[in-house]
C-alpha cells in the first residue's frame, strides 16, 4: 500500500499501472473539506466522471451523486451450480439459449412473466413513494407512466458496455453462471439528474470545486434527502434485476436441456457502484465506492477480469485502512475510443481464444488488451482479499 499526497490517498496500485490524469483525479477530489481521512485508491483505478473509477471516498455531511455515478447500484451476481464442465452442452448452442433468454443492449421485455411482475409489485410501491412523490418533477407529471412502464420492462435486461453474462469453469472444473448489470435506464434518469442539480446548488451558492463534475449536495438539505431516498431505490432495483436475470438463465437452461441442477452455492450478489452509511475508525460516515466491491472480513465478493481472462470469487478480509473494501475488475487501461483504434478484429480473435463471444468489431471496446492483468491487480490487494475460487470463462454474452 502507499501513501500518496500526504498520506490523503492510500494506494493499492503496485505493480500496475497508473496514469497521471488519474492521480489527477483524485488530487482533486481530496481537495473538498467534507472528505474523511484519505481516499482509497484501488489497483485497477482509472479516470472517471468526476471521481475516479476504482477509489473508495468516505464523507462527513455531503454527498458526490457524480462519484456514485448513472450506473446506480452496478454490480455482479454468480451462483455455482450442480454441473461438471463435461456436463456443459455445444457452448454455441448455450449462447444463444442466454441470448434469446435475457433482453440484452437497449433491448427490455416485451411482456411481463410471473417473477418480473412479483418483483415490480414491491418495487413500485417504493417507486411511487419514494421517487414520484419525494422527487424531481422529471419522475412526475406526463412522462411518469412512461418511465414507469419503462423501468418495469427494463427488469431482468443486462444493457450494454461492459455488461455480460458468462458461463465459467473453476478450479475443481465445477459450472458458474455470473453477471455484470446495473439499474438500467431508470437508474441513468436518476444519476444524471442529481448530478446536474449538485452543480447547480454549487452555482447557487458560487462554490468553485477543481472539477464541476464533484458538485456535492450538503446533508440536511432536500436535494440530498431526495437523491438519498432515489439512490438506495435505485441500488434496491439494481440488485432485483440481477436476481432475475440469474433466475430466468437457470430456468431456461433446465427447461432446454432437461437438466435438472441445483444451484449449490451462491456466491454474492453485489453492487460496486454505490453509496452507504457505515461506520469506520468509530465514526458514522457515508461511503462511496465507485468501482470498489465491499469487503468486509469474510464478505463474499465478485472481481472479474475481461472477457478472456480469469475471474475470482473472493473472500473480504477487512482492511480498515481500504474502509474494507477491494477492486471491482481488472481495470481500464485506455479508453473506449483508443481501444477501437489500437486494436483488430484479429486481435480480438486472439485474445478470447477458447471463449464462446461475439468477436466483432462492436466489441473491440471490451478486447482484454484494453484493460489491465488481473494477475497483477489480485497481488496488489493481497491485503484486501483472499481468492476462494478462480474461474475462468468458457461462454461470454455481451451487451
Amino acid at each position: 500500500m502507499l501513501n500518496l499526497f500526504d498520506g490523503k490517498v492510500k494506494a493499492w496500485t503496485e505493480g500496475v499501472p497508473l496514469d497521471p490524469k488519474t492521480l489527477g483525479q483524485v488530487a482533486n477530489t481530496v481537495t473538498l473539506p467534507f472528505i474523511f481521512k484519505h481516499v482509497a485508491l484501488m489497483p485497477d483505478a482509472h479516470l472517471g466522471i468526476g471521481a475516479t473509477v476504482g477509489s473508495v471516498v468516505a464523507t462527513k455531511g455531503a454527498i458526490i451523486p457524480a462519484a456514485v455515478g448513472v450506473d446506480i447500484g452496478c454490480g455482479m451476481m454468480a451462483v455455482k451450480i450442480d454441473l461438471d464442465a463435461n456436463d456443459l452442452p455445444n457452448l454455441s448452442e448455450l449462447r444463444g439459449v442466454i441470448e434469446d433468454t435475457v433482453p440484452v443492449g437497449q433491448g427490455q421485455h416485451r411482456d411481463a412473466f410471473g417473477n418480473l411482475s412479483k418483483a415490480w409489485g414491491v418495487l413500485s410501491n417504493l417507486y411511487y413513494n419514494d421517487i414520484v412523490i419525494a422527487n424531481p418533477e422529471r419522475f412526475q407529471g406526463k412522462d411518469q407512466n412512461d418511465l414507469a412502464d419503462k423501468a418495469f420492462l427494463q427488469l431482468g435486461t443486462l444493457g450494454g458496455g461492459n455488461h455480460f453474462i458468462e458461463v465459467c469453469v473453476d478450479q475443481d472444473n465445477a459450472v458458474w453462471i455470473m453477471l455484470h448489470s446495473g439499474s438500467r435506464g431508470i437508474g441513468n434518469k436518476i444519476g444524471t439528474y442529481f448530478i446536474e442539480l449538485a452543480k447547480k446548488d454549487m452555482e447557487l451558492h458560487f462554490i468553485n470545486l477543481p472539477d464541476k463534475d464533484l458538485a456535492y449536495l450538503p446533508e440536511g438539505t432536500e436535494n440530498f434527502d431526495r437523491y438519498w431516498k432515489a439512490v438506495k431505490w435505485a441500488q434496491m432495483y439494481a440488485e432485483v434485476n440481477r436476481q432475475l436475470m440469474m433466475q430466468e438463465i437457470t430456468l431456461a437452461l433446465q427447461q432446454k436441456y432437461g437438466l435438472l441442477f441445483l444451484v449449490t452455492d451462491t456466491a454474492v450478489n453485489c453492487h460496486h457502484n454505490f453509496v452507504d452509511r457505515e461506520n469506520h475508525f468509530g465514526e458514522n460516515v457515508l461511503v462511496t465506492r465507485k468501482g470498489a466491491v465491499r469487503a468486509r472480513k469474510d464478505d463474499l465478493g465478485i472481481i472479474p477480469g475481461s472477457m478472456g481472462a480469469k475471474s475470482f470469487i473472493v473472500r473480504g478480509l477487512g482492511n480498515p485502512l481500504s474502509y474494507h473494501s477491494s477492486s471491482h475488475g481488472a481495470g481500464r487501461v485506455m479508453s473506449r475510443g483508443e481501444a477501437k483504434k489500437k486494436f483488430t478484429e484479429q486481435d480480438l480473435l486472439e485474445q478470447t481464444s477458447g471463449v464462446e463471444c461475439r468477436k466483432d468489431t462492436g466489441v473491440l471496446d471490451e478486447i482484454p488488451g484494453a484493460y489491465k492483468n488481473i494477475d497483477a491487480v489480485m497481488a496488489a490487494q493481497a491485503d484486501l482479499v483472499e481468492i476462494k475460487y478462480t474461474l475462468k470463462q468458457v461462454v461470454c454474452v455481451k451487451g
